[in-house]
C-alpha cells in the first residue's frame, strides 16, 4: 500500500485489540502499557500518541463503581467479616484495573490518531 491509502479502521477495534491505528495489524504496545516507537507494519511513528492520564482515570471511575457497589451490596446483603472482603475485593480490584488499563490506553491512543487530535497551538 502506497502510504496515506489504508482504509479507515475502527478506533474501538484497533484500540481496544492494541494494534495499530493506521493499518491494524502491526503492535502498539510492548510490554504492559509501554508504546512502541513505530508501526513494525505500516511504519507510522507513534510520537502523536500521548494519553496522559485519562487511561487511569477512566480506570478508577470504571472500576471504582463496580468493586464499591458490589463490596457495599455484599455488605449489606450478606455481612461478611472484613477479612473476607479484604480477600475477595482486593484482588478483583487489582484484576479489574489491571485488566482495563491496556485496552482503554489503546483506545484513547486510536481515538487520537482518528480524531488527530493534538496539543493546541497559538495561531500565527
Amino acid at each position: 500500500m502506497l502510504d496515506g491509502h489504508y482504509p479507515p479502521l475502527s478506533p474501538y477495534a484497533t484500540g481496544l485489540a492494541g494494534r495499530c491505528p493506521r493499518c491494524g495489524q502491526g503492535r502498539l504496545f510492548h510490554g504492559f502499557i509501554a508504546l512502541n516507537k513505530e508501526c513494525a507494519i505500516c511504519s507510522l511513528d507513534f510520537d502523536f500518541a500521548d494519553a496522559g492520564d485519562g487511561p487511569a482515570v477512566f480506570v478508577i471511575m470504571m472500576a471504582g463503581f463496580l468493586i464499591v457497589g458490589a463490596a457495599l451490596w455484599a455488605e449489606l446483603v450478606l455481612a461478611p467479616p472484613l477479612w473476607l472482603h479484604l480477600v475477595v475485593f482486593l484482588p478483583l480490584t487489582l484484576v479489574i484495573c489491571l485488566g482495563m488499563l491496556r485496552p482503554l490506553k489503546g483506545l484513547l491512543l486510536a481515538l487520537q490518531y482518528r480524531n488527530r487530535a493534538s496539543e493546541g497551538q497559538r495561531e500565527r
